[in-house]
């Protein structure tokens, strides 16, 4: 699998994208944003940034906040540039662009909080985007993940479904799985949580720092 799977997956129902998955894009993202408390003066970066609807989120509460978006899907990009378009001059620092987490198209330590959120299962190398997710952030900077959590039971019967029928699916994580590739690669987790809503849904998050 390459992120051209996951590309053509996402720029077909980019469309419909944050109607089908409203409910789910508002519990976590909201989550999400709660638990980091970003600050107002932060540089943020979105890895995997979809329709834009992390950073409705955050410009609701600070209009001027400098956060970067990228996505490998060209058509999710559009969906998100069009929900600031139209009032550019109240949001002037929010941008995105077209970029895979393994390959980040920024100066070492640009920002000082990366997010990516629901997304790391897609990562076909995800050893690679964490390299460049340390490239990229400030020394003092910090590194929030969420994600699918595969110590829930129906994550683990979603990951199996997923890598049978879904081949731009990569893979889900336990806790203890997820932390190990983290700390391997050298980040050092300052927090830890689970979760789990809509009976379905499991999920882990994580904030790291260099």
């Amino acid at each position: 699998m390459d992120d051209n799977v996951v590309r053509q997956e996402y720029d077909k129902i980019a469309n419909i994208y944050d109607q089908r998955w409203n409910s789910y894009i508002t519990k976590t993202l909201t989550y999400l944003k709660n638990w980091a408390n970003i600050s107002p003066q932060a540089t943020v970066l979105d890895v995997g940034c979809g329709t834009g609807e992390f950073e409705s989120l955050i410009l609701r509460d600070n209009a001027k906040q400098h956060i970067t978006g990228v996505d490998i899907s060209e058509q999710m990009l559009l969906v998100a540039k069009n929900k600031f378009q139209a009032n550019s001059n109240l949001y002037p620092n929010v941008y995105f662009q077209i970029a895979g987490a393994s390959s980040l198209p920024f100066a070492n330590h640009s920002f000082d909080i990366i997010f990516s959120a629901s997304a790391f299962h897609f990562f076909d190398d995800p050893v690679a985007a964490l390299a460049e997710m340390k490239r990229v952030l400030k020394p003092d900077g910090k590194v929030f993940i969420l994600d699918w959590c595969k110590d829930y039971f129906f994550c683990r019967l979603i990951d199996l479904y997923l890598k049978i029928f879904n081949s731009a699916h990569k893979r889900c994580y336990t806790q203890a799985e997820f932390h190990e590739l983290l700390t391997s690669a050298n980040f050092n987790i300052q927090r830890a949580a689970k979760f789990n809503f809509d009976v379905i849904w499991g999920m882990m998050v994580v904030e790291m720092k260099l």
